[in-house]
């Protein structure tokens, strides 16, 4: 792709419908599962993105028979009863979170001796705290750079672990990845979740997931039972559509006035980020339950009012409520954010730096986690992306507003979403075509 994308304004447009990419976030989930379990499983839905190969060509690495059908989106695996068929492998997890936490576990409990190497973006990224809860364990760690970060050798025998507090803080992944892997361990796995995010929803999501894989969690509290059981596993899985990608078409609505449908997105989605549709609707927007999919309409909205809100359940929306905040009748105030800054970049200081550039005025609220965004006059702007394509789908809907945004290194939407400029290229041509019916 071009090292720059010019985003042009879209001034009119009847409806949106589009049908965006399985989600991330249950798609590695379920390729951890189904490569955990004893079952040949058939996932449909499958997400093919740059994390999403990177956890797929890790579980080809570690001797995993994999088939991936991109066209159909469709991934076999062969699970093997919790044993990793080359237990002396390298493994290079590139840029994906999700696969760097949850395979670091799932090597570590069921043990060998692996290199993981990384992104130099992931490299940067936290592990300590999940590191830490393995060393005590007993699993061995060599840094090959710097300590407690990624590239690394590990080996791992005779894991003792039966008990484990993590801190769900910095990252939820971390708690994810332990809850997953604690099922291969003979004693099982008791997991204290420490943190405002214990309750979260992607610890929701991970949870729910193992019981559909036919895990039987026994929660109380903030206390997670795993038992240890080599026999579950489903033969077919279908993954959901990513509605974080579908949310930056929902925010086109009160954005454009107009109404946006993406097909196969339901209210009662898996997915935390679901939670955007309902801020949507609190800035004045219709939410529609049809059976191809949810709408959200903008159609008649006039202004839409600035809010306040904690943003901790759906903290990946941050950059696309940030893009929304410069249009609105009012102050935005996002809380309970923190965290986002050990993502792919600061997300906090990206957005403060790049709607800055932009000529808006925002400013961090440490005492609310959080950030304070005011209404203005968007001016002529190259955004800066920092490897991070949240930071890339978020500030494009600021151009289509405007025309006055261009997009540095959109080839970074290629972690999660290879197909959203193309997506955004299809508007124009739609929007022409409306025009043309008026």
């Amino acid at each position: 792709m071009e090292e720059k994308y010019r985003v042009r304004k879209i001034g009119k447009i009847k409806d949106i419908r589009v049908q965006v990419p399985g989600s991330k976030s249950i798609t590695n989930r379920a390729l951890l599962l189904a490569a955990l379990s004893d079952k040949r499983c058939v996932l449909h839905g499958v997400l093919f993105s740059d994390d999403s190969r990177a956890f797929l060509d890790s579980l080809v690495k570690l001797g995993f028979q994999v088939e991936a059908d991109e066209t159909k989106k469709d991934v076999v695996i062969q699970g093997m009863g919790g044993e990793i068929p080359n237990r002396q492998a390298v493994i290079h997890v590139r840029s994906a979170g999700t696969a760097a936490r949850f395979l670091t576990v799932m090597l570590a409990l069921a043990g060998g001796e692996y290199q993981l190497e990384a992104s130099s973006q992931m490299c940067r990224r936290p592990m300590q705290p999940l590191l830490d809860v393995l060393k005590s364990a007993g699993v061995i760690f060599e840094f090959l750079g710097e300590e407690n970060h990624f590239p690394f050798k590990m080996k791992s025998a005779g894991i003792s672990l039966e008990r484990v507090e993590i801190d769900t803080k910095v990252s939820s992944q971390f708690a994810s990845a332990l809850l997953m892997s604690g099922v291969l361990l003979k004693k099982g796995l008791e997991v204290n979740l420490l943190g405002e995010r214990a309750k979260g929803s992607y610890i929701k999501m991970t949870l729910a997931m193992m019981g559909q894989f036919g895990i039987g969690v026994r929660q109380e509290g903030n206390v997670c039972r795993i038992p240890y059981k080599p026999d579950f596993g489903v033969k077919e899985y279908q993954v959901e559509p990513d509605v974080s990608g579908a949310c930056y078409f929902y925010a086109m609505a009160p954005l454009l006035k107009t109404k946006v449908m993406v097909r196969d997105v339901h209210m009662d989605s898996l997915q935390g980020d679901i939670k955007f549709v309902e801020t949507l609707q609190n800035m004045g927007c219709v939410l529609t339950e049809k059976e191809e999919g949810m709408q959200v309409s903008g159609s008649g909205l006039g202004t839409y009012p600035g809010l306040e809100l904690s943003m901790k359940d759906f903290s990946d929306q941050t950059m696309t409520m940030a893009a929304l905040a410069p249009f609105a009748q009012g102050m935005t105030v996002i809380k309970n954010i923190g965290h986002i800054r050990f993502q792919e970049t600061d997300r906090i200081r990206g957005i403060l730096t790049e709607l800055g550039r932009m000529g808006i005025r925002c400013e961090e609220v440490p005492e609310l986690d959080g950030v304070r965004i005011f209404p203005g006059e968007i001016k002529e702007t190259e955004v800066e992306t920092y490897e991070d394509h949240r930071m890339a789908m978020a500030f494009t809907l600021v151009g289509i507003k405007t025309g006055k945004i261009t997009i540095k290194n959109p080839g970074c939407c290629q972690k999660t979403f290879e197909n959203y400029y193309e997506l955004i290229e299809n508007l124009y041509r739609d929007a022409e075509i409306s025009i043309l019916e008026e």
